[in-house]
């Protein structure tokens, strides 16, 4: 297998588009290379084979919406209170929807995943790393909630926002921004530990 790092990411990236637009079943090398703008063949020569291209384009999603150093120092700062909170859960909520095609090819990926016992291994393991992460960060810092805060926020604002990018029409981009803030004054508690 090639090892050229930024082909590489070219080609995963070329897949998250293809997987967004056609599909699964539409995800193909020869789909791939003509989406990455590459000769014939060149994904072949990166991936042993297609469960590996899926595999693979799942860990690249995640690393393309890993929070920058900055965002992070930010919020270990503080205040670690419900305002900062719903700051960073817009945040969040923008940052993925803003990469539209990456977030259709995961719901593309985990549907696959019901089909393909190794992929959903994986894409479990992934998902719950980052489910795990976030609650140890969460909690770590001194931010109001517990464990459960954090899953109730994470399941409410993904379906959010797979609301906002496949039927947008549903909810607008204003009661969007109303139902974060919303979710986070209800599942967070209020200071002095009432709800």
């Amino acid at each position: 297998m090639r090892q050229n790092p930024e082909r590489r990411g070219a080609l995963l990236d070329a897949a998250i588009e293809v997987l967004a637009r056609e599909g699964a079943r539409g995800l193909t090398f020869r789909a791939v290379d003509k989406e990455a703008a590459v000769p014939g063949g060149t994904a072949s020569n990166y991936f042993a084979n297609r469960d590996d291209l899926l595999t693979q384009v799942g860990h690249r999603f995640y690393e393309r919406l890993e929070p920058g150093a900055d965002l992070v120092a930010v919020a270990e700062k503080g205040p670690h209170d419900r305002a900062r909170v719903a700051e960073l859960m817009h945040e969040i909520v923008g940052r993925v929807s803003e990469f539209r095609s990456g977030f259709l090819a995961q719901i593309e990926l985990r549907l696959e995943a019901t089909r393909r016992p190794e992929l959903r291994r994986l894409l479990t393991e992934r998902v719950r790393a980052d489910l795990d992460a976030n609650i140890d960060f969460h909690t770590r810092v001194g931010f109001p909630g517990d464990d459960t805060s954090v899953v109730l926020l994470y399941l409410a604002l993904n379906w959010l926002i797979l609301e906002r990018l496949t039927l947008p029409e549903v909810i607008s981009e204003d009661r969007a921004r109303a139902l974060v803030d919303a979710a986070v004054e209800r599942i967070l508690p209020a200071p002095g530990g009432s709800s």
